[in-house]
């Protein structure tokens, strides 16, 4: 047997010995990387909503919420560690090589002049490092509440645990990426329109923004409960999974803190 027909063997029964956990866990990632970016990409166009303009990285957005509550219940916390990890990281490539595009010599044959790809697909490096910053301290703090519910409610509410994380989440999500971004702007161009507003009316603005953007999440969220409950059941049943153990909690100096934690640190 040659050694290109060997190796080709051993690849496929490395990819044959992968369990239906493991596929699953990829299925999961693909989509969950795929939905953070399109929120990026797509996420500068505006729609009109009752409430006022939305982006439209809403649509793609909640489903992100959906697979980290996944994730985090039959992955345990360091699946949903790895996962943020990663579409962190698949953020920053797919930002550099859009950025990379927009730099590069437009050729005359070329459908989209080069303002139209720019304004399209350039992005600013101030919004995509305030989604950033704000995407790891929402995704970190949710993956921590999750858990912390999880344990205090003995794997039993699933609704409070995946909803009741996602809500507190979205907080911190939603302030910060706002609070940075609009702030970073007025101070590097103080000719927008937001510059030329009074302070009060500036910030009454901005928390006006963040109100109508979080009250959206917050439905979309409760919307997405029985899909929760559909998807657990349907993993449940079909690849005969089941979450893993709630972490244990204990009381150190009046803090909760859980012993996966401690045994991390040691």
């Amino acid at each position: 047997m040659s050694s290109s027909s060997s190796s080709k063997s051993i690849q496929t029964q490395v990819f044959l010995s992968m369990t239906l956990q493991q596929k699953l866990f990829v299925y999961l990632s693909a989509v969950f990387v795929s939905c953070l970016l399109l929120c990026d990409v797509i996420g500068g166009k505006t729609i009109r909503t009752p409430l006022g303009p939305i982006s439209v990285g809403i649509i793609p957005f909640p489903i992100t919420f959906l697979l980290t509550d996944m994730v985090n219940d039959f992955y345990g916390r360091k699946g949903a560690q790895f996962l943020t990890i990663l579409g962190f990281w698949m953020a920053v490539l797919a930002w550099c090589v859009l950025q990379c595009s927009t730099w590069l010599i437009t050729d005359e044959s070329t459908y989209f002049t080069q303002p139209e790809f720019q304004k399209i697909f350039g992005g600013s490096a101030q919004l995509f490092l305030a989604s950033m910053i704000s995407y790891l301290i929402g995704q970190f703090f949710d993956i921590h509440i999750f858990q912390f519910w999880k344990s205090l409610t003995q794997s039993r509410h699933l609704w409070l645990r995946a909803s009741g994380s996602t809500m507190l989440s979205q907080i911190f999500d939603t302030v910060t990426v706002n609070v940075i971004f609009w702030t970073w702007s007025v101070s590097s161009d103080p000719l927008s329109f937001l510059a030329q507003l009074p302070s009060s009316a500036r910030w009454h603005w901005i928390f006006a923004k963040i109100g109508r953007e979080y009250l959206i999440k917050l439905v979309v969220v409760m919307l997405l409960t029985p899909v929760v409950y559909m998807l657990h059941a349907l993993v449940m049943r079909v690849l005969d999974m089941q979450p893993v153990e709630a972490e244990k909690w204990i009381v150190l100096k009046g803090r909760s803190i859980s012993l996966s934690n401690l045994r991390d640190s040691e």
